[in-house]
């Protein structure tokens, strides 16, 4: 069960970060998406999702692997 709710948030930030490339790559073409007024803001918001999204996903798996001692020396916490 814990596996599953581990998934489902994951997969909500990884649908974000996909939703920022999607709108930064209709941006590098010129396609203007609906609740945008001008491309410059749409990508600027691509690029928000997409940062806060991989920042949260490579967050989980950095907490993840601390916890499990599988990370290098020098980014072990110290007690």
């Amino acid at each position: 069960m814990t596996r599953i709710i581990a998934l489902l948030i994951l997969l909500i930030p990884g649908f974000l970060a996909a939703l920022g490339i999607k709108l930064m790559r209709d941006m590098t073409f010129g396609v203007l998406q609906a609740p945008f007024t001008h491309l410059w803001l749409q990508f600027l918001v691509g690029l928000l999702l997409f940062v806060l999204g991989l920042w949260f996903v490579a967050g989980f798996i950095f907490h993840r692997d601390r916890k499990r001692n599988k990370i290098q020396a020098r980014l072990r916490q110290k007690k």
